[in-house]
């Protein structure tokens, strides 16, 4: 029988040598110390020593070995760990994106309220020419925003992977908002006035419908419930005062679904502007689209294909095409306020001007607030701006001194819009992960 005296021998590293196997870390009773399976010898502290080992009656003598021993073990609170910090900062990546969203709201509503509050106003002297206001927005906001692309292209701000994305989608986009604006002034001119933002309320259900069909979102009950009370709330409040019962009588039923259409194409647009900020979120390998690259080139092709639909628009507001270049003269010179024969164009070009600063804004605000949330919740916060907008112009305004008194049902409506848009950001309950828990 052997026995084997060891020498004094350190618990640091030891590693088992032999012609026929790779090393392998060991334990003291031969086993792998894995994070698996760790014996208790594996896990005595690394400062214990064992000065002398106890004789050892052993049957075969033991291959020699050299090197030294060591004894190290793993915990597994490492992935506990690394999980939790996960965690934490998706956490709070998601507190400083809700705290976006929620000011670029405000911003919206409050720019949203301002676009028309000033619109209304910008019409006092531009009463006889709105389609020239509205056609001089169009076209010249090609040249403001490329303007400013170019400057931000410039400094590099946007880059060349953002200029080089598909031109098609923006197409699309110039191509259904033209739609939107031909078919929303084609109906507009053949229905009463309180009935077209009433029929104006489908847009939301159609960015419903795109956005699940397009984006593949899923919303919840109360996100759908609360959409709709949004849509009913403006409804009444719009309503209030008007015979609704004979608001669309005597009208051929043509007219209303033209106007619900117009609302497909202009949610429609909204959706796929959403589509291509997430889409370029990949394409660009995590880096932001710029707003204007997206602003630029669909107000590009907006104004293109406006262009071609000019001759019918501007019938539609009872021009005729060949009148059109003197109809225009005869606008800017009243936008202006320079021209001797521009009576009645007070205010100008102070309250046109503010108002195509506002939209402006607003236009920007708007995009920003698809960018960080969507393109549903830049709705909702611009539909509540309806009842907003419509209480403050019936108060005395500069040019506007003579105010208006509301319904009992415009206040119920609004309360009615405001109980929606609770319910739609009612947050939801989210389910732990288990590898967390």
């Amino acid at each position: 029988m052997a026995t084997i005296n060891g020498p004094t021998l350190q618990i640091n590293s030891f590693a088992v040598t032999s012609s026929s196997q790779p090393p392998r870390r060991l334990s003291a009773m031969g086993f792998p110390c894995t994070s698996s399976f760790l014996p208790p010898f594996c896990k005595l502290s690394s400062f214990l020593r064992l000065h002398s080992l106890p004789p050892m009656s052993l049957s075969h003598q033991p291959p020699p070995f050299s090197g030294n021993l060591s004894l190290t073990y793993r915990t597994a609170g490492g992935r506990r760990h690394s999980l939790t910090a996960r965690a934490s900062v998706e956490s709070s990546r998601a507190a400083s994106n809700a705290s976006l969203v929620t000011v670029g709201s405000a911003m919206t509503v409050t720019l949203a309220v301002a676009n028309r509050v000033l619109y209304k106003l910008a019409l006092v002297p531009m009463k006889e020419y709105p389609f020239f206001l509205a056609q001089f927005i169009t076209f010249g906001y090609v040249v403001i925003y490329f303007s400013i692309l170019y400057i931000r292209y410039r400094s590099g701000i946007v880059t060349d992977e953002m200029i080089a994305l598909p031109k098609w989608r923006f197409m699309v986009i110039g191509v259904l908002e033209a739609l939107g604006v031909a078919s929303g002034m084609a109906s507009a001119a053949m229905l009463p006035g309180p009935a077209i933002p009433i029929l104006n309320q489908s847009f939301l259900v159609w960015q419903l419908g795109f956005s699940t069909l397009l984006l593949g979102r899923k919303y919840s009950l109360n996100q759908i419930a609360g959409c709709l009370l949004v849509g009913l709330g403006v409804v009444v409040a719009v309503a209030s005062g008007s015979d609704t019962s004979q608001m669309v009588s005597g009208i051929d039923f043509l007219w209303p679904a033209v106007m619900i259409a117009s609302a497909a194409f202009q949610a429609g647009s909204s959706i796929i502007k959403e589509y291509i900020f997430i889409d370029a979120a990949k394409r660009l390998k995590g880096k932001s689209l710029d707003i204007f690259v997206v602003n630029s080139f669909g107000s590009g092709f907006q104004a293109l294909f406006v262009l071609f639909f000019l001759p019918f628009l501007s019938n539609l507001k009872g021009i005729k095409f060949a009148e059109l270049p003197l109809y225009l003269k005869s606008g800017a010179g009243c936008f202006l306020n320079i021209e001797s024969n521009t009576a009645g164009c007070d205010g100008a070009p102070l309250l046109p001007l503010l108002y195509i600063c506002t939209n402006m804004a607003f236009n920007i605000a708007v995009l920003n607030l698809v960018k960080t949330s969507s393109a549903v919740v830049a709705s909702l916060a611009v539909t509540l701006s309806v009842p907003l907008s419509i209480f403050i112009l019936s108060r005395p305004l500069p040019y506007l001194p003579e105010g208006a008194s509301l319904s009992p049902f415009f206040l119920f409506g609004s309360v009615i819009l405001v109980l929606g848009l609770v319910l739609y950001n009612i947050p939801q309950p989210t389910k732990q992960d288990p590898k967390l828990g």
